[in-house]
């Protein structure tokens, strides 16, 4: 443990990913201030005052906690950023999006804390698990066209690391040209044909906190010949691990997605 060597002692995460990292790497006692919307590890919730939202935070009580960091992620809580600069508290916003940013940023925050070595084995893990998984979808002999839905009013597409994980486990993101979009609103699907006339073999749905209803996508006009409807592959992934960039997407999140692609697999190899 690295008490008394002059890195931060009294740290503030407003999202999950970076309160999940800093409790696999051992550092949990150093976080006094979570997100509300924090769910990995359980623990937290019964030890962390919670102090935000994603887009809103009780400023006050952050400053009350006299913290020496405070951890953001993305534009999105930029006004929450400036508000803590203003009033001297010191801030690091993330603005991670790829697979490969998601383990950067394991790697600074594990260098923010003084735990390099700890660090270092985590993200060896973490790729290790990786490298694992595209062994696995390498067996595949076909590779399965996957729509993946953030949000349904509008439709949203996955955003980057998603698109990867699909990837990794072994399928082809039906909008591969829109995860590249940092914003939920650059990756809405205007015309909600498209994805029928991209015939998706698949639908994740992980609508950001709410239940994914594939019987109400199954009955979207015009989407009953896409062959994941009439197949019946609709799947949800949970919110919770998959839409967080940390270690949940990178090991939960994809090992739920490597699963229906397996079952959409064999339900394939039967048929034939």
């Amino acid at each position: 443990m690295s008490r008394g060597r002059g890195y931060p002692e009294r740290i503030v995460c407003l999202t999950e990913e970076t309160t999940e990292t800093l409790y696999l790497l051992g550092e949990d006692w150093r976080i006094v201030g979570i997100s509300g919307f924090t769910v990995r590890p359980p623990i937290a919730r019964k030890e962390k005052p919670r102090v935000s939202a994603f887009t809103s935070a009780k400023i006050d009580r952050i400053i009350a906690l006299q913290p020496d960091l405070v951890l953001g992620f993305s534009d999105l809580q930029a006004d929450i950023a400036a508000d803590l600069v203003r009033a001297g508290v010191e801030v690091h916003v993330f603005n991670h999006r790829s697979v490969a940013e998601i383990l950067r940023t394991i790697r600074v925050l594990g260098g923010m804390v003084g735990c390099e070595d700890k660090t270092l084995a985590l993200v060896t893990k973490l790729e290790t698990g990786l490298a694992h998984a595209r062994e696995r979808a390498a067996a595949l002999t076909t590779r399965p066209t996957v729509y993946f839905e953030e949000w349904d009013e509008p439709q949203i597409s996955a955003i980057r690391w998603v698109s990867e994980l699909i990837g990794i486990a072994g399928g082809r993101d039906c909008f591969p040209e829109l995860a590249c979009e940092s914003l939920g609103k650059n990756r809405i699907i205007a015309d909600p044909l498209e994805v029928p006339r991209r015939a998706p073999d698949m639908i994740l749905g992980s609508w950001c906190g709410k239940k994914f209803r594939p019987e109400r996508v199954a009955e979207r006009p015009g989407w009953q010949d896409v062959p994941a409807v009439v197949d019946g592959h609709l799947y949800e992934i949970k919110s919770s691990i998959i839409l967080q960039p940390g270690p949940a997407a990178l090991t939960d999140g994809l090992a739920a997605i490597q699963r229906v692609i397996d079952r959409w697999a064999k339900a394939r190899r039967n048929r034939c």
